[in-house]
């Protein structure tokens, strides 16, 4: 592909006011963008609790959070062979993990 039909297919999204430039195939924007505000909101509940400071950490927390929600709904409908119970227990223990070192270093800060 040509850089300028990437440019063509580039949509630009925002999260948290910042703005990016993201490939999108035609015909998918209207998806991109019901995503992007999806996961705006996902991110802005992470800021407001407080406990997350900074974009890269806060969105990492809303891609958890998202990913245990996948996974919490996935029920009978998931991929055979997939272990759902084991998958929550980890990303509820990814998010423990990452809650504590951002605990630790909040108190750093002061």
């Amino acid at each position: 592909m040509s850089a300028a039909a990437a440019d063509r297919n580039a949509v630009t999204i925002s999260l948290l006011g910042r703005e990016f430039r993201v490939a999108c195939p035609e015909g998918e924007q209207k998806q991109l963008m019901a995503s992007v505000d999806y996961l705006n909101r996902k991110m802005k509940e992470v800021r407001d609790t407080g406990k997350v400071v900074g974009n890269e950490r806060i969105a990492i927390m809303a891609a958890l959070n998202i990913a245990h929600e996948q996974v919490s709904n996935s029920g009978k409908g998931h991929a055979p062979g997939v272990d759902t119970t084991a998958i929550r227990r980890r990303i509820l223990a990814m998010q423990e993990t990452l809650e504590t070192a951002l605990a630790a270093d909040q108190e750093n800060l002061f």
